[in-house]
């Protein structure tokens, strides 16, 4: 099992950064997706960012050059640093996990389906 616990959201103006965290405790795995995604009211919950256990990363189009997925494997924690936000960024921000058995290597879609693990979610709201 792993449990995973975001924080970091808040109120920013548009232009304005900020940097969620998202802690993982439980059972560890060498072989692993991290992800972020997001869902605004009415809308299907959608990928923003991913990071696997070689640090492969992917991107939304609407966040590329504006956000960074990163991770600290130390704390067991990632990171999705927010810069030049936008209104149409606003969304609660979730935290996901897919864990594979022994060591190799994966491909960490934004596909919300592919994750089994997930946080309680954080609140972001940029406004205009």
């Amino acid at each position: 099992q792993v449990q995973l616990v975001e924080s970091g959201g808040g109120s920013v103006q548009a232009g304005g950064s900020l940097r969620l965290s998202c802690a993982a405790s439980g059972r560890t795995y060498s072989t692993y997706c991290m992800g972020w995604f997001r869902q605004a009211p009415g809308k299907e919950r959608e990928g923003v960012a991913t990071i696997d256990s070689d640090a492969d990363l992917v991107y939304a189009d609407s966040v590329k050059g504006r956000f960074t997925i990163s991770q600290d494997n130390a704390k067991n924690t990632v990171y999705l640093q927010m810069n030049s936000l936008k209104p149409e960024d606003t969304a609660m921000y979730f935290c996901a996990a897919a864990v594979y058995a022994g060591r190799g290597r994966v491909y960490c879609p934004l596909r919300k389906g592919q994750y089994t693990y997930w946080g309680q979610g954080t609140q972001v709201t940029v406004s205009s």
